[in-house]
């Protein structure tokens, strides 16, 4: 299993026997159908008449190019203005709560039905949709709502929304601001469109604002600036979204069809927040530090090369780009690029390290599903570890708060490494993004084999936090390339006997049609098999210490799919107290006791505290909502 694929888009969408024109649309070469813009959500769409916004909205047949100008292009449906491009995302529908609004729609479409999502008052609900045949228009009168962020959309040939063919280009946001407006911001829209190839393959695009990476908007940003963004999910899959070497605040969620503004005393900081299929969220942020960073989907099989539409299969290909120093190969799908400047007169030199720890990365054969693993050692003593050893996941890093600290990486394997600090407010230069973090021309090389580069971490917080490849990801981090990282208060010791971490990743990546693959009794088929401190079926019971207090850190670091971890007493879930998410301290409000099931996203850090009376207890992981497959008995006396 390369990666999990879309399924085809159903006949007749894309084919578009009609050709449609719009005047004032550039065509496509070679066609008739218009171009789709991509649409950088800048500028509101619609007219004022009055006190009256009107929209004038035409669905139609396009062609969508993704990546390039010149590049490969997709046939998709689309809204646009009349009399303008059709674009994607969706023109930007954004007004004062309030406003009176007249939208008319007319399905351009030849030969599919639109079920019209979103045009009317927030909140919205799933029934309140509009059918438009082919051919046919429809307008519709309402009110803004509630200020928020919302969606909508139209699908495609379907009574409801609930299809999984992923090809989500029509759909876009729709801002209500409230009296007085909103703060400066941006907003974001996340689209996918894939069609079949053959049986086995499917061409996709995965998009950002209408642009897949490295073709997405470059972010310019200057230290001290104040970034306040409205993401939206318009896909069916969820998007765990990652940005690096800062914490962002995430100040309103939505369901794309209500929006809530969280209480300023409960919002959370974190550094990844997934976001669920057609869900909205604000984050503010504000960078520190100069350099290049990234946002990003934490799927893996997103921001890969395999995700790019002119993505070419071979193993020369995939070999040559997966680690390619180029992040313009290496990377691709929903990733933003952000190059933030330094002040007037700042200088960002950091202080000298008082810490030097050296980490090898050991390449080995073949283990269970994997075809050949990968394993960070520490060095623990004068000796340097043996080049056959092999430590799955890599070893566990225990650093001081404000202890600066520089790790060495020895890159033993036969192919370039890269590693990222996930979560850690570091220098851009050691980030771990190859050929990318640094700034201007100055950017971080990969590790080349038989190579070495320093990492200076500066580790402000203390916390749980990932280590992880970020080249060749979804082969090294099947093969073990992963690794858990603790920042402990000055003073304080890592305890293992109450201080448990536990952190998740796959064991390879076949699936039932893969030979040799054969399900485990009772168990689910072959998909991704979830792994657990590098143990797939359970590690060994453990006797622990009732009437203390035991920390649980919880960590998903596979390529795809949410870890659910839950805390049974014989068959009683039982409660715990969260204490931090994604190494960030959680505010005193949330802190409150709750049954202990959590799902972990891709890239998330979760810290629970429980005090358990004696007896026997039951630790288990099951991947997404799937039956478990892992557990562990743990025996308090």
């Amino acid at each position: 299993m390369r990666a999990p694929r879309a399924r085809p888009a159903t006949a007749g969408v894309g084919l578009f026997l009609a050709l449609i024109g719009i005047a004032g649309a550039s065509r496509a070469p070679g066609s008739d159908l218009p171009r789709v813009v991509p649409n950088d959500n800048r500028t509101a769409a619609g007219t004022a008449r009055g006190d009256t916004v009107v929209l004038d909205l035409v669905v139609q047949p396009a062609i969508w190019y993704p990546e390039a100008a010149d590049g490969p292009s997709l046939t998709v449906p689309a809204f646009g203005e009349v009399g303008k491009a059709p674009s994607i995302p969706a023109p930007l529908i954004r007004v004062v709560a309030g406003t009176p609004i007249r939208a008319s729609i007319r399905n351009a479409l030849p030969d599919s039905t639109l079920h019209l999502i979103g045009f009317g008052t927030q909140p919205n609900t799933p029934r309140d949709t509009v059918r438009v045949a082919p051919g046919a228009a429809v307008t519709v009168t309402f009110r803004a709502g509630a200020p928020g962020t919302y969606l909508y959309r139209a699908v495609i040939g379907h009574k409801s929304d609930d299809a999984d063919e992923e090809r989500e280009t029509a759909g876009g946001a729709f801002v209500v601001d409230p009296p007085g407006g909103s703060p400066p911001d941006r907003v974001f829209v996340m689209n996918i469109y894939a069609e079949q190839v053959d049986s086995g393959r499917s061409r996709e695009a995965l998009a950002i604002n209408g642009r897949s990476w490295p073709h997405t908007e470059r972010i310019a940003m200057t230290v001290g600036d104040t970034a306040r963004w409205r993401i939206l999910n318009n896909t069916t899959r969820p998007h765990p979204m990652h940005l690096h070497g800062f914490y962002f605040r995430i100040d309103e969620t939505g369901t794309g069809l209500a929006s809530r503004t969280i209480p300023a005393a409960d919002r959370v900081l974190a550094v990844t927040e997934q976001l669920a299929r057609w869900t909205t969220r604000t984050i503010s942020w504000s960078p520190d530090r100069p350099g290049n960073w990234l946002f990003h989907c934490h799927l893996t099989f997103h921001v890969i090369p395999d995700a790019r539409l002119d993505h070419r299969h071979g193993p020369d290909v995939d070999v040559r780009e997966t680690t390619s120093i180029n992040p313009m190969q290496h990377m691709a799908g929903l990733v933003l690029g952000m190059a933030v400047s330094p002040g007037p007169g700042a200088a960002f030199e950091p202080a000298p390290a008082t810490r030097q720890l050296d980490l090898f990365v050991n390449e080995g054969g073949p283990r269970g599903r994997m075809p050949r693993t990968f394993s960070y050692i520490l060095q623990r003593g004068p000796t340097e570890p043996g080049r056959d050893s092999v430590e799955i996941p890599g070893s566990l890093l225990v650093l001081t708060r404000n202890e600066r600290t520089d790790i060495t990486v020895h890159n033993r394997a036969t192919e370039p490494v890269a590693i990222h600090w996930h979560g850690l407010e570091l220098e851009s230069w050691s980030d771990g993004v190859a050929g990318w973090s640094g700034m201007g021309t100055a950017v971080a090389p990969p590790v080349l084999p038989d190579g070495h580069f320093t990492a200076r971490l500066s580790v402000p917080r203390a916390g749980t936090f990932i280590y992880h490849t970020h080249l060749n990801d979804i082969e090294q981090v099947t093969g073990g390339a992963i690794g858990p990282l603790l920042v402990m208060e000055p003073g304080a010791r890592y305890d293992p006997t109450r201080d448990h971490v536990y952190i998740g990743g796959w064991a390879g990546l076949e699936d039932e049609t893969s030979p040799g693959c054969v399900p485990p009794a009772g168990g689910p088929a072959c998909g991704p098999r979830l792994m657990i401190n590098g143990d797939t079926l359970g590690l060994p019971p453990i006797e622990l210490e009732a009437g203390v207090k035991h920390r649980f850190r919880f960590i998903n670091l596979g390529p795809a799919i949410n870890i659910r971890y839950a805390l049974r007493r014989d068959t009683t879930v039982v409660e715990w107290l969260p204490l931090a998410r994604d190494g960030a301290d959680l505010p005193m409000t949330v802190r409150i006791a709750r049954p202990a099931l959590q799902s972990v996203a891709v890239g998330q850090t979760w810290d629970f505290e429980v005090t358990p009376k004696p007896g026997e207890w039951i630790l288990t992981a099951s991947p997404g909502n799937a039956p478990i497959t892992w557990r562990r008995r743990l025996v308090f006396r």
